[in-house]
């Protein structure tokens, strides 16, 4: 089994500035986790205040690429409501070209009609989301193959290209890795199935994932792709502490009860942590992306760094 590969992953809606965000892509970098991974989304959640408010997802990556130079960038994820998909292929790869290769492109069909009502974002209905992405998918894989001296067309029900020159072109040789997730259990892992280099689970028990995990598998069998040319990954709460009173505190400190958050994280003491890693790791899950709720705690980054990529190894 494929060792996990530990990402950090925030949620600046919630209450961050670029340079909160920055920080933290920084501290990551410096401590080698995989990448650095950010939501995009434009309203608070829960009960949080949400101020100063939100932060475009890709401005905000264009900035950290620029001043970062190894550690993996992407979103978890852009919502195909949010964006035209040939603007999307432009921006996408011109961060990918600002940070010399280091993008990955997760998108979904959109979910939260709160925020499209308050930034005025049309929210159609289910299926017609996830047919706009679908066709967002075959647009923003279909420009970036396309040779740099040909033109790219499309026509689809919602979008349609004419003589596009599909630029820029990802730094990427083989075109951007895109991410699908999802608990959907037809189209969301047909999608995953035909377009995506990874499948993510969010805040999902293991059980779900291996049963979400096997639909993807089938899916691709069934299309004739190699199931294990996919990674498997899950997005989870992590709240960690050298001891239990460091860990009462972090938990106090995100507003969540300590025995909640171990029940529905990675969560609790560093023994207790990388033991609900390796649980992952055996399920299937390489990538593990830790959302982290408490951005001004760097600290926190530094002990599971220290301390818990030792035991997961």
């Amino acid at each position: 089994m494929e060792l996990s590969e530990l990402r950090v992953f925030t949620e600046p809606q919630q209450g961050a500035t670029y340079d909160d965000l920055l920080g933290v892509a920084k501290r990551a970098e410096q401590l080698g986790f995989g990448a650095f991974f950010r939501s995009d989304h434009y309203l608070k959640m829960g009960d949080v205040s949400g101020q100063p408010g939100p932060t475009d997802a890709w401005i905000t990556l264009a900035g950290i690429a620029r001043e970062t130079s190894s550690i993996r960038l992407g979103t978890l994820v852009t919502s195909a409501t949010f964006r035209y998909p040939g603007p999307l292929a432009i921006s996408v790869a011109q961060v990918d070209q600002m940070s010399n290769g280091r993008v990955e492109l997760g998108l979904g069909a959109g979910w939260y009609e709160n925020e499209h009502d308050a930034y005025g974002i049309p929210f159609p209905s289910l299926s017609e989301r996830f047919d706009r992405l679908q066709e967002q998918l075959d647009i923003l894989t279909g420009m970036w193959a396309t040779p740099a001296t040909e033109s790219f067309d499309y026509h689809g029900r919602y979008y349609n290209l004419k003589d596009s020159p599909a630029l820029p072109k990802p730094a990427q040789v083989g075109s951007i890795p895109i991410i699908i997730g999802g608990h959907g259990p037809k189209k969301t892992p047909a999608l995953a199935a035909k377009y995506a280099n990874e499948f993510n689970l969010p805040f999902a028990s293991v059980e779900t994932f291996v049963k979400q995990r096997d639909r993807v598998a089938d899916a691709a069998e069934a299309i004739g792709r190699d199931p294990g040319t996919i990674a498997y990954s899950v997005a989870q709460i992590v709240c960690v502490g050298s001891t239990e009173a460091e860990f009462a505190q972090r938990a106090q400190a995100i507003g969540r009860e300590p025995d909640e958050v171990r029940l529905n994280g990675i969560a609790g003491t560093v023994e207790q942590a990388a033991a609900t890693i390796r649980r992952w790791n055996e399920a299937g899950a390489t990538r593990t992306y830790l959302q982290i709720l408490d951005l001004s705690d760097l600290d926190h980054l530094d002990l599971i760094a220290a301390a818990i990529t030792p035991l997961i190894g």
